[in-house]
């Protein structure tokens, strides 16, 4: 077995603890550190994350192997050429305002770092110009994320994305929403360019809008 794909078993079988020796020992064999990362650690992650899909695994496996990966990219990071972390570029997310809750978004952003974004993380409860702002101040952001986890804060997504829209900001970006209440219909009903049910669907489909 190639340390990398050892180092691709840790990641998807989340073994936190040996990671790091694993990548140490890829790169002390002369593994290529960009193959480490895209051959063994995203496509890990696009195995779990396909599995998470499939419901094979759930929440917690998926964290555990975000995590891991995020332990082996550090790494990795001194030996990569340019920005091979962020390769797909930025990628900006945040709740809505008038939403706390925050366990789905950390989970969709780790998932989305381990896909290879450079990820801003603007929070919870964000105003709608906070994401606005941001959008414009990175202009090599090419997908942003929002998410409600709330009925009551449906109302704030619609007005995130009218935000947006008015802003001139799907020049440069693809919004994607998500979220417990949010539905495809309610995502084409506001505008936003893709939803996704889950962080494993919304690691895929940010990769895809990126490559657009």
């Amino acid at each position: 077995m190639s340390k990398i794909t050892e180092v691709a078993a840790a990641v998807e079988n989340g073994k936190v603890k040996l990671i790091q020796g694993l990548v140490q020992e890829a790169l002390d064999e002369g593994d290529d550190p960009n193959a480490i990362l895209n051959d063994g650690m995203i496509a890990a992650m696009g195995v779990v994350g396909a599995k998470f899909q499939n419901n094979e695994i759930f929440v917690p496996e998926m964290l555990v192997a975000a995590k891991t990966m995020k332990k082996g990219v550090d790494v990795l990071r001194p030996h990569l050429s340019g920005d091979s972390v962020g390769k797909y570029g930025k990628y900006i997310i945040g709740t809505v305002a008038g939403d706390l809750h925050d366990i789905g978004k950390n989970l969709v952003a780790l998932m989305i770092e381990s896909a290879g974004f450079e990820v801003i993380d603007l929070g919870v409860d964000v105003p709608a110009e906070k994401f606005v702002e941001t959008i414009k101040a990175n202009p090599d952001c090419k997908v942003v994320g929002a998410s409600a986890l709330l009925t009551t804060t449906m109302d704030s997504l619609k007005n995130t994305v009218a935000a947006m829209i008015e802003a001139g900001c799907k020049d440069q970006v693809k919004i994607m929403v998500g979220g417990a209440p949010i539905t495809q219909e309610f995502a084409d009903e506001i505008g936003a360019d893709a939803y996704t049910p889950d962080a494993g669907a919304a690691a895929v489909k940010a990769v895809e809008l990126a490559n657009m």
